[in-house]
C-alpha cells in the first residue's frame, strides 16, 4: 500500500514553531532597561560691549546672573560672539566665571534668535539626569516564566547614581584622560602608596606610665 504524501502539512509544522518564537524579553539580561537620561537646558544672557570689551556695569551684572542661576561644577559657561571682534569681552566672561571654579567652553550652542550688533551672548548650559521609568511595580502581581529581571530592577541604583554625579555629561562621554590609553600610573598609585607605607609598629610600642602620687 502506497502512503501519500501532504506537502500542506509539512510547511505548516515550521510555520508554527516560528510562529512560537517572539522578541527576546530585554529583561532577561544583565542589563537593566532602566537607563539615565541627561537633559540639557541652555539659558542665556545678552550683554552691550564697548570696543572689544563688556561696557561698564555689564560685568556686575553679569556676576549677579550667575550668583542668581546658582552656576556650579558641571555647569558649562561659553560665549556667542559673532562679530568675532569683542576678544576682550570674552576675557570679562572667564574673569567671572573664573569665581565659580569654571572654564569658558570654545563652541557656544546654538541658541533661539540672533545676537544683536555691539552685544555678546553668554550661554549657561546645564545639563540634568534622571530615570524617568522608575520606579516600575508594573509586574508585581503577574506571574514570570521567563526567567528574566523583576520590572523594578535597576532603578535604585540608577537613580541613585543620577542624582549624585556631579556632571551628569560625563552619563554621555565621560572624562577623558591625561594621556591617550591607560596610564598604569594612574592605575597603581593607590598600591604603590600602601606598599610604601611604613608598618603602624615600625617604630616600636608606646611606652605609658599611670604614675601614683
Amino acid at each position: 500500500m502506497m502512503t501519500k504524501f501532504h506537502p500542506v502539512l509539512a510547511i505548516a509544522m515550521p510555520l508554527t514553531l516560528l510562529a512560537a518564537c517572539g522578541p527576546a524579553d530585554p529583561r532577561r539580561g544583565l542589563e537593566t532597561v532602566h537607563q539615565p537620561v541627561v537633559q540639557r537646558t541652555d539659558y542665556t544672557i545678552d550683554l552691550q560691549t564697548a570696543g572689544d570689551r563688556l561696557a561698564p556695569g555689564e560685568s556686575n551684572r553679569l556676576g549677579g546672573w550667575m550668583e542668581a542661576m546658582r552656576v556650579a561644577y558641571g555647569d558649562r559657561i561659553s560665549v556667542d560672539d559673532p562679530s568675532r571682534y569683542a576678544a576682550g569681552a570674552r576675557d570679562d566672561v572667564a574673569a567671572e566665571a573664573a569665581r565659580y571654579g569654571l572654564l569658558l567652553v570654545d563652541t557656544p550652542p546654538v541658541t533661539t534668535g540672533q545676537v544683536q550688533p555691539g552685544t555678546v551672548r553668554v550661554v549657561l548650559s546645564r545639563s540634568s539626569a534622571a530615570v524617568p521609568s522608575c520606579p516600575d511595580f508594573s509586574d508585581v502581581y503577574k506571574p514570570n516564566f521567563n526567567g528574566a529581571a523583576g520590572a523594578n530592577f535597576g532603578c535604585a541604583h540608577n537613580s541613585n547614581l543620577a542624582a549624585m554625579i556631579a556632571n551628569p555629561d560625563d552619563l554621555v562621554r565621560g572624562q577623558p584622560g591625561s594621556v591617550s590609553g591607560s596610564d598604569p600610573g594612574t592605575s597603581t598609585k593607590a598600591i604603590g602608596t600602601y606598599r610604601r607605607a611604613a608598618p603602624t609598629g615600625a617604630a616600636g610600642l608606646k611606652s605609658e606610665s599611670t604614675g601614683s602620687n
